[in-house]
């Protein structure tokens, strides 16, 4: 029997969109995985011989660019900060549009103006996307990596300026922190092992299902 086809998730905001897409091109996964008190990782499918791990969405692209699973949804972000060549993304989703963008407290946006900027100490969790945004513009980025409380590092001295996702803008707002510069914009992507795409059959109608899949959804 061939091993299964593994496809990661992401926990969090993302998993509420992609559940339709995944159902759309065919597969759902078995009730436990809607269990919130469930503490499982790796879930069957209606599918024989395809299953789902539920990691962070970080760990998605991880997953799968080493062959532990053979297709994922990521975002453009996580792409892009660890620019892995195993990966191939040949499906934008279309799902979890949000923005990476540069915000510093309120008060500081006030006398500020980026284009005046040599020198930017950063806190992020994307130091290597945003240390190459500011070298293309010339600016040398001191960057301070974190995972998570990105909000905390300017009111806490860490850093004065944070380079984090924004969607609504509502998180920058009740911690008193204003967007002031835009890095790039981010949408999910279906992400599938290079080598798994040449080797297994099982793998490229399910690219083409989750494609109609898109397709569709834009078209309702």
């Amino acid at each position: 029997m061939p091993a299964p086809l593994i496809i990661a998730v992401p926990k969090g905001r993302i998993l509420a969109e992609a559940l339709p897409l995944l159902a759309a091109a065919g597969v759902r996964p078995e009730p436990a995985f809607s269990d919130e008190n469930s503490r499982a990782l790796r879930f069957a499918t209606d599918v024989a011989g395809i299953e789902l791990i539920r990691v962070r969405a970080f760990d998605v692209a991880t997953f799968v660019a080493h062959g532990a699973a053979q297709l994922g949804i990521v975002g453009s972000d996580v792409l892009a900060e660890f620019d892995y060549s195993e990966l191939y993304a040949p499906v934008d989703l279309s799902i979890g549009h949000c923005r990476l963008s540069v915000a510093e407290p309120a008060e500081l946006a006030e006398r500020d103006d980026p284009r005046g900027w040599s020198h930017v100490r950063v806190a992020t969790k994307y130091p290597h996307v945003t240390a190459a945004h500011f070298a293309r513009r010339g600016v040398q980025a001191e960057c301070v990596k974190l995972n998570g409380a990105m909000e905390l590092a300017p009111t806490l001295g860490l850093a004065p300026r944070i380079v984090d996702l924004v969607s609504s803008g509502r998180t920058l707002k009740e911690n008193g922190l204003v967007e002031v510069e835009r890095i790039m914009d981010v949408t999910s992507r279906l992400v599938v092992n290079r080598a798994a795409m040449k080797t297994r059959d099982d793998v490229v109608p399910l690219v083409e299902g989750f494609r109609r899949a898109v397709v569709e959804r834009l078209a309702a």
